[in-house]
């Protein structure tokens, strides 16, 4: 499994719509995704305008090709990359350890 780490920074003063709409977009887009396993998403409390992003996918491809150059992609980014104070900052991890 694949995780996704999305560092988001939104403009301020607009995180109650951003809360609906990454959850919506999620919902309505990324969960249909092939190789979708899960997700969560944090909201900072130092920095309220930040939030991380965790999906997991099945393959690194499942992300990169499948999603990113579908148009599900455009999709996602038509409801949520509005909030969007600058580029997501977008990285892929490998598990090494977990507790129980």
């Amino acid at each position: 499994m694949i995780l996704e780490l999305a560092d988001i920074r939104i403009h301020p003063g607009q995180q109650a719509a951003f809360d609906e709409a990454i959850q919506r977009g999620i919902k309505d887009v990324i969960s249909k995704a092939k190789g979708f396993q899960g997700y969560k998403v944090n909201k900072g409390i130092e920095s309220p305008e930040r939030y991380i992003l965790q999906i997991f996918w099945d393959t690194l491809e499942n992300h990169t090709i499948d999603f990113r150059q579908s148009p599900a992609f455009a999709d996602w980014r038509a409801i949520v990359g509005p909030f969007f104070a600058g580029p997501p900052t977008v990285e892929h991890f490998d598990l090494l350890a977990k507790s129980n």
